[in-house]
């Protein structure tokens, strides 16, 4: 079922798309995340009143979905699903009275979904939806589904021949519905990265289902010597597509004094993997956090000796210093450049969703420099929880 036709990707940043993906498997791009949560439309305002998000797009029995609603919450680039169960035996009801929100699924534009279906599931990816035609007026699309780490799917939608606002059922809210205090978004752009922490000797079998199942490769390799403190430490590979531009970091938990943040994660996931985080790309990484604070958005506090040290590490940048502390963004520097990041603290009760806003200025890693203090100002949430 492959078509000659040009898949629509208005919605892509034009700086991150080239024309084909490398090897078997052609992802075009992240096209959404689809979080379960327990309220679509409560959640739908909390990400626009403290993230800048636009909520642009619903699905629900007014627009014929009796099972379901769905808020789509757009900025940049970034496309995120918010649906919730109406009925007792919607599956969003199940996963979220076990794990509370968080991400089920981590979905791609494709040209082909039926080719990319057969590719990964003759390849070892087990069949969560089988390729699916789904028409309404404006066109239709073709997706399918596998299953990876824990309960989350990976989706592959081809929406060539499609001409509607997001996916067939979906109903335009026109004009959007503006962030609370509006005064423009918080400048994030795109998904830089997904991460997932899977089970204490499960990392490599899922590095190897990147690799042989989607055709990833490993881009970098953490081990517990890399990220660990005095009480803890975790180890991670961080999974490439074809052409780099999605990056799936996979950790699991290390031997440690105490509990790492990420068997923290699966203690209250019911030891079961799943997405811990998303890394969301901005251009400007102080006047993000500066709009995100400003919003309410709570982040991570470093620990007070980590700016005395730093700029010896890193060296001369663009931005201001003083700005950067004042903020509590960390800075890191590798041979070809530099990034600055930040961490939210978790966005729910549970301490198992998170947010990191990143700005690349050249370095392509994920700051290895950094990885101790993160992991210091981790332990002291985790100790104010009584989960360390």
């Amino acid at each position: 079922m492959s078509t000659t036709s040009k898949p629509d990707i208005s919605h892509l940043d034009p700086e991150r798309h080239t024309p084909k993906e490398h090897g078997w498997l052609e992802l075009i791009d992240v096209d959404h995340i689809e979080f379960y949560v327990g309220n679509a439309r409560q959640a739908a305002y909390y990400y626009a009143a403290a993230f800048g998000f636009n909520i642009t797009a619903y699905k629900g029995q007014e627009t014929g979905s009796r099972e379901s609603a769905s808020y789509l919450i757009e900025q940049g680039n970034i496309r995120f699903v918010l649906t919730t169960g109406l009925t007792k035996d919607h599956p969003a009801q199940r996963h979220v009275n076990l794990f509370g929100d968080g991400v089920k699924g981590v979905n791609f534009t494709v040209r082909d979904s039926v080719d990319a279906f057969e590719q990964t599931t003759r390849r070892g990816g087990r069949a969560a939806q089988q390729p699916t035609v789904e028409k309404e007026e404006h066109g239709e699309i073709t997706r399918s589904a596998i299953y990876t780490y824990g309960e989350v799917v990976h989706t592959f939608i081809d929406r060539s021949r499609f001409k509607g606002k997001f996916l067939p059922g979906f109903m335009p809210i026109d004009p959007p519905v503006n962030r609370v205090n509006a005064g423009g978004d918080c400048g994030l752009k795109f998904v830089d990265h997904l991460v997932g922490n899977v089970e204490l000797g499960q990392m490599n079998v899922w590095v190897k289902w990147y690799e042989e199942v989607m055709g990833f490769t490993m881009f970098k390799h953490f081990d517990d010597k890399d990220i660990s403190t005095e009480y803890s430490s975790l180890m991670s590979k961080v999974m490439s597509s074809g052409r780099g531009l999605i990056k799936m970091p996979i950790n699991e938990p290390a031997p440690g004094r105490r509990k790492s943040q990420v068997q923290e994660y699966l203690d209250w996931h019911h030891n079961t993997a799943g997405v811990q985080h998303l890394a969301l790309r901005s251009r400007d990484e102080l006047n993000s956090v500066r709009l995100l604070r400003d919003r309410g958005v709570e982040f991570l506090k470093l620990p007070d000796t980590y700016y005395d040290i730093v700029w010896d590490r890193v060296g001369e940048i663009e931005e201001d210093r003083q700005k950067i502390k004042e903020l509590g963004i960390l800075v890191d520097r590798d041979d070809e450049g530099y990034l600055l990041q930040i961490f939210t603290r978790p966005v729910q009760d549970r301490p198992t969703l998170f947010f990191e806003i990143i700005t690349r200025r050249g370095s392509q890693s994920f700051g290895k420099g950094n990885f101790k203090a993160l992991f210091e100002a981790l332990e002291m949430e985790q100790d104010r929880r009584g989960n360390l």
